[in-house]
């Protein structure tokens, strides 16, 4: 059954908002002399360049879009807001107000009409930051722990001896054998991600799938394997994720204002469900460009960010004609040799 929500889905939560920023370390000191250029027609440039994409943008060219920014060296070049009749839009659908409801406006695409805005699956990367927190500050556990171990509490039917071998790497690149179909339409009963958030207990449903494939072997993008990483990375710190992130995250980079979903299990949605201001995804950028530093403090460490966002999965579909990568969490678009 496809609704609205395929569009919303793929375009507005997809390209909710374009958050540019642009250039190198602001921390270190080239080697190297710049050439010298004119910056008057640099900027005249990038000012061209912004003005085609704004213009873009109120075509329709890139659908539903809410906030288009640049940022350049920690300065503000562009800020531009488009205002969308969402509550039009979904009119003939089903908008009961519940937060799974994607067609509910009061949820979708801003949290209760404030600026906090669906990063939808962008909140795997930032678990994926989180997660390298968590194992830069407890040495006991890495990439290649097992995670079963982890989950004793929980009863698993399945006697699959293949499930024993999951990493905490495979669940982080999503090969972790688990049998999971989130390829349908979202509305699709059929669909993993869509029963996940219909279920009472996310971390049992999860674990209640049988395997498919040899952990490690083969990528299926599986939104409930982040979810089983948010719950581990409770057991590793102590701490529901939504408090690690604002002890080792939030609050060093001054971001005070956030919504984070809670699961009915009393997890927090890791796969989905975070929320922020368009200037606080821009910190995040920011956070990654200077290889895990913010103002000369390390928030995670750099070879975190490094492995994170290479592509430790080449290219997660052979097929097609675009070369796509993974890595930690991480899309990593048409790339060459490591480098996008």
């Amino acid at each position: 059954m496809r609704t609205l929500l395929c569009t919303i889905k793929t375009l507005l939560f997809s390209l909710f908002l374009i958050v540019a920023v642009i250039g190198c370390n602001t921390n270190t000191k080239d080697k190297v002399p710049p050439k010298k250029t004119d910056p008057l027609a640099s900027q005249n440039v990038i000012s061209a360049e912004i003005d085609s994409i704004n213009s873009e943008i109120i075509n329709g060219d890139y659908g539903l879009i809410d906030r288009f920014m640049v940022i350049q060296n920690d300065t503000l070049l562009a800020d531009f807001k488009y205002v969308q009749d969402y509550e039009t839009i979904v009119q003939k659908y089903d908008t009961t107000n519940r937060q799974y409801n994607f067609n509910s406006t009061d949820w979708h695409p801003y949290y209760k009409q404030t600026e906090l805005h669906t990063l939808q699956s962008v909140t795997k990367s930032m678990t994926s930051i989180l997660f390298g927190i968590a194992l830069d500050l407890n040495k006991d556990y890495n990439v290649t722990t097992k995670v079963m171990p982890l989950f004793k509490d929980y009863h698993i039917e399945s006697q699959d001896k293949r499930r024993d071998s999951i990493t905490i790497g495979d669940l982080l690149t999503m090969r972790s054998g688990i049998k999971w179909n989130e390829e349908t339409d979202h509305n699709d009963i059929t669909n993993d991600c869509f029963r996940l958030e219909s279920s009472d207990n996310w971390i049992a449903y999860v674990l209640s799938k049988p395997m498919d494939t040899e952990p490690g072997t083969s990528f299926v993008y599986n939104g409930g394997g982040t979810v089983l990483l948010g719950k581990i990375i409770r057991t590793i710190t102590g701490k529901r994720i939504d408090l690690w992130a604002e002890e080792k995250l939030f609050e060093p980079l001054g971001i005070t204002d956030y919504y984070w979903k809670e699961t009915p299990d009393g997890e927090i949605d890791t796969e989905g469900g975070l929320y922020l201001k368009a200037e606080d995804l821009a910190k995040i950028g920011s956070l990654l460009l200077n290889k895990g530093k913010w103002n000369d403090r390390q928030i995670v460490s750099e070879s975190w960010v490094k492995k994170s966002t290479s592509p430790i999965i080449e290219d997660v579909n052979p097929d097609s004609n675009i070369k796509r990568g993974y890595g930690y969490q991480w899309w990593i678009p048409q790339q060459s040799n490591g480098r996008s």
